[in-house]
């Protein structure tokens, strides 16, 4: 216990907030955003470029009062490095996922079929952007602001050319911005909780404790230039001042067929024993409010959702064969918790942080819907390690079944299905929570494009804009 007290005291003593970018330290909970896909347009007027941006980014430090009217941070692509001219030395020691690229990775995610890059947004079907510029606010009257500032600089520099933009927005329901996305699901229970990190912690985001109780994961498992929880430091490029305090960034524009979705839902939910909502919270895991199944299979229960201590406090070994939480519910799938046994061990190495926001315009329930129109997320992953932690869930827990004991059965709304997926509805039999199968799955979600981003430290970005970054 003294170690882990001393091991948790060291860690917190090393982070330094000022030298992180606020994206990665917090959830900003602002309600719109628009990001920016850069060309970088030589590598001494981008290195002056990002000299000049430096005193707009904002870092993890703690924010007194209110929130402020706007955020901006930045990341770069492999080749947006190269184009900055790092040292070979250096692009060389970036693990290997991260210099191919997510375009190049396409078969190992199972971005196939209407998923493959041939039908990505134009932006994004060639290696084309060099760095993303993340912009997030209170209103779009401040993203304008400090979007024309950036553009300012940018101009005055020289140093890039912005190729495309994606703008995002929380969906609006009854005038308020809210934390559903356009399925209908509240969202945004599950960030794991990190040492040293500081954040509001809830019991179930953080890592399964042998008497019950929930920890902090490894700093490492989010920022380079610490130990993960093998003991390890995460594979990272040279020289450390680069690394350090940096992390990694999947972008990913998830496409949603709304109507596609809602169709299936009310064409399964006339067979399914349960009703309509408990198909739909069955698919998911949680009731569409976001009360988990595990604590309430039957109902739905607003006290638990508005209980930071209860809504993410659960675990699944009491529900081995499923029959309360389905074993390819998607929250099951991507957080299995201690569902694999070994008290949830197996999966700790495998959290991953989630950012972004949806856009489009929301639809009510009853009223008509199309999808070709544009209604996304943006769905957006920090983790020290693309391939240990994004990509093996990706790979193996949505668009593979085995390790949920479900074979090639595929995450029921993420999942490439191309028209012929299942989904299993354990249950019980002569229950109000009958077993079921639902088939011939259509995709629901649609990959539109993205890339991987490296997001330096404050630190790390003063070395590139003056061109100190030596691997030796």
């Amino acid at each position: 216990a003294l170690t882990a007290i001393s091991r948790q005291a060291a860690e917190m003593s090393k982070l330094n907030k000022t030298d992180i970018q606020g994206f990665v330290l917090r959830g900003y909970n602002l309600p719109v955003a628009r990001y920016l896909f850069l060309r970088v347009e030589g590598a001494t007027r981008a290195r002056k470029l990002i000299g000049r941006l430096l005193s707009q980014i904002t870092t993890g430090q703690r924010w007194d009062g209110a929130k402020p009217q706007s955020t901006t941070n930045i990341a770069f692509t492999h080749r947006g490095l190269a184009r900055l001219e790092l040292p070979d030395a250096t692009l060389l020691s970036f693990p290997v996922e991260f210099q191919q690229g997510m375009r190049h990775r396409a078969e190992i995610l199972g971005d196939s079929g209407m998923n493959s890059p041939d039908h990505w947004d134009e932006v994004w079907r060639e290696d084309r952007v060099d760095a993303w510029i993340g912009i997030n606010g209170l209103t779009t009257e401040a993203i304008q602001a400090r979007w024309a500032e950036i553009l300012s600089i940018i101009e005055e520099t020289g140093g890039a050319t912005v190729i495309s933009s994606q703008d995002a927005a929380a969906v609006v329901i009854n005038g308020k911005p809210a934390t559903s996305e356009h399925f209908g699901y509240t969202d945004g229970f599950g960030n794991p909780d990190y040492l040293g990190v500081e954040r509001s912690t809830h019991p179930g985001q953080g890592k399964l404790m042998p008497n019950g109780t929930w920890a902090p994961l490894a700093t490492g498992e989010l920022l380079l230039g610490y130990a993960d929880e093998a003991g390890e430091l995460p594979i990272a490029p040279i020289p450390h001042l680069l690394a350090s305090n940096g992390t990694f960034m999947v972008y990913r524009k998830l496409h949603q067929n709304v109507a596609t979705f809602r169709a299936y839902l009310e064409k399964q939910a006339v067979l399914y024993g349960g009703g309509k909502e408990k198909l739909a919270a069955k698919f998911m895991g949680r009731w569409r409010d976001g009360t988990p199944l595990e604590l309430s299979p039957d109902n739905p229960d607003p006290a638990i959702v508005q209980d930071p201590n209860r809504n993410t406090d659960f675990t699944y070994s009491a529900d081995a064969e499923g029959t309360r939480c389905p074993m390819g519910a998607h929250i099951r799938r991507v957080h299995p918790r201690d569902a694999f046994g070994f008290n949830g061990q197996l999966i700790n190495r495998r959290r991953i942080t989630r950012r972004g926001l949806p856009y489009g315009r929301f639809v009510p329930e009853g009223e008509a819907v199309d999808d070709t129109e544009e209604r996304c997320i943006i769905f957006m992953v920090l983790n020290s390690s693309l391939s240990r932690q994004f990509e093996f869930v990706q790979q193996q827990w949505i668009q593979y079944g085995n390790d949920a004991r479900l074979g090639n059965d595929k995450d029921m709304l993420l999942g490439n299905h191309g028209g012929s997926g299942r989904f299993v509805v354990q249950g019980e039999a002569r229950s109000t929570n009958p077993p079921f199968v639902c088939s011939n799955l259509p995709n629901f979600v649609e990959l539109r494009g993205g890339d991987y981003f490296f997001l330096p430290s404050i630190t790390a970005l003063g070395m590139i804009a003056m061109g100190l970054v030596d691997p030796r």
